[in-house]
């Protein structure tokens, strides 16, 4: 088997997966290939026993968050099987383990995490990428893994690839076709990082949401909007439906409110205003508006 580490785990794999990087970490996780359309399955129970139909992909079971055994389309091409592995599948697994999994990417400032929660096409990865061109180190790309502590959450590093349009990707000086395809379904690139990947779990600091408007803003969130906005970004609700994954969740999200300011972030569309946010970001943080909401 191949083995590799993300999200704390040791991960081990009978499938290559080249974005996450190689270890010697015992099993924590175990991916495998199998047969799942053969009588007798147990049912789904929407927790910690999942198993789903993809269709662009194929059958997978989640088990327990230690087990993904998959059974993929005849013909379907590798780098789809590893998009949706790394992507809802991992997703569904960490979810089961009992991290609260939200739709956003983050960087390291100051020793703590920063997160930027949107919609795909919003311009998290991008946002990403301009802050690691400005020197900072990323944490995580599109899945946000966060350790919700009764004082303090963390956020869990995932693995050192952002994902990028070919726009964005000559923006900050790449060739596009230097860089690998997501999957053969996408014009998208992967900008795997050789440096400014931050490997160690580090405290969520400040949530910004993203979205477009006339001019840079950035603007608090009330109590009920930033819980809103947690349950809204969060991955995979549909997949885990159990009663006690939905009890969870919500605490969670609560939790984070309590703990964690989150703003609204707008900006323009264009890529050349990148470096501005950033700048904008940086002294909002320097600021000091750090005070969560009341409940």
């Amino acid at each position: 088997m191949y083995v590799y580490t993300a999200y704390n785990l040791g991960i081990h794999s009978e499938l290559p997966l080249p974005e996450l990087i190689p270890s010697d970490k015992p099993a924590d996780v175990v991916i495998r290939l199998g047969k799942l359309n053969e009588p007798p399955q147990k049912r789904s129970d929407g927790g910690n026993y999942l198993l789903a139909t993809i269709a662009e992909f194929g059958m997978v079971l989640v088990k327990d968050g230690k087990e993904i055994v998959i059974d993929p389309n005849p013909g379907v091409d590798e780098d789809i099987i590893r998009t949706f592995l790394v992507g809802v599948i991992i997703c569904v697994l960490l979810r089961q383990r009992g991290l609260l999994v939200l739709h956003a990417s983050s960087v390291v400032i100051d020793g703590s995490a920063v997160a930027f929660m949107a919609d795909s096409g919003f311009g998290k990865s991008t946002l990403a990428e301009c802050f690691h061109a400005h020197g900072y180190s990323i944490l995580t790309d599109d899945v946000l893994a966060i350790q919700v502590g009764e004082k303090q959450s963390l956020v869990i590093p995932g693995f050192p690839q952002i994902k990028l349009w070919p726009d964005a990707v000559a923006s900050f000086g790449h060739v596009p076709e230097s860089l690998p395809l997501l999957n053969s379904q996408t014009v998208k690139r992967v900008h795997r990082l050789q440096d400014g990947f931050f490997q160690q779990s580090v405290p969520l600091k400040k949530i910004y949401v993203l979205g477009w408007g006339t001019h840079a803003e950035i603007v608090p969130l009330e109590a009920k909007q930033s819980f809103g906005e947690l349950v809204r970004h969060s991955r995979e609700m549909q997949a885990l439906t159990a009663p006690e994954f939905l009890k969870e969740h919500f605490r969670q999200c609560m939790s984070v409110v309590k703990q964690v300011p989150i703003y609204s972030l707008r900006r323009q569309r264009s890529l050349a205003a990148l470096p501005e946010l950033v700048k904008l970001v940086e002294n909002d943080l320097v600021q000091g508006n750090l005070s969560p909401v009341t409940i």
